[in-house]
């Protein structure tokens, strides 16, 4: 497979280095030159994999990964090109199929809940189980996340995990930003329950 540089259009900049190209760009190529989708696969898919052995565990991580982007390459000439950061489109299809593996997630959830032993456990090292206090544990971060309904927890995860902004979430899962907000404040509200008042996910700020 040929080098995003050697595929780039447009030339090099400054020391023979090859001017970057946005992924709206590398879209619209693809259209007449179907290969050059390979430079969004390239560009996302590790990320894009984290993501769902976050919320899957790594069985189903390939095959929900090259799914995907076979999705995306399905329907490529609907995507907008004003939108030069394809990452929260694909993070949107990806969500759509996790969502047909939902029993797996939960039964992974209730799993680490149970037993603090699963492949998904890596996941909450991080950003949101840095956020709890001592006595909520992961264990009960994980009940709490198998409590959530598929909406709430996509919006959370794809905030939390994803990295995206309430704008971004909103256009990966085809919603208004009104409902990522609403279902956003749900899903911390069913957190505190669970965690008896403690909310890990209350740092998590609305991007600008």
């Amino acid at each position: 497979m040929k080098s995003i540089e050697a595929l780039s259009a447009g030339g090099t900049a400054g020391f023979g280095r090859p001017i970057p190209v946005d992924d709206s760009t590398i879209i619209d190529a693809s259209l007449r030159d179907p290969e050059r989708f390979a430079e969004l696969f390239d560009r996302h898919a590790a990320v894009l994999h984290r993501y769902v052995v976050r919320r899957l565990g790594p069985d189903h991580a390939e095959d929900v990964v090259a799914e995907a982007f076979t999705r995306a390459f399905a329907k490529r000439h609907r995507y907008a090109l004003d939108r030069s950061d394809a990452l929260p489109w694909l993070y949107g299809i990806a969500t759509n199929i996790i969502g047909s593996h939902r029993r797996a997630e939960v039964r992974g959830y209730r799993a680490l809940a149970r037993t603090g032993e699963d492949p998904v456990a890596a996941a909450f090292d991080d950003r949101v189980v840095a956020r709890v206090a001592a006595s909520a544990t992961r264990e009960r971060l994980a009940a709490a996340l198998a409590k959530l309904g598929r909406g709430e927890r996509d919006v959370l995860l794809l905030i939390a995990w994803g990295d995206l902004s309430y704008e971004e979430t909103a256009r990966a899962l085809d919603v208004p930003i009104g409902t990522v907000r609403s279902r956003l404040s749900r899903a911390r509200r069913k957190i505190t329950n669970v965690l008896g008042g403690t909310n890990p996910t209350d740092l998590i700020e609305e991007t600008p």
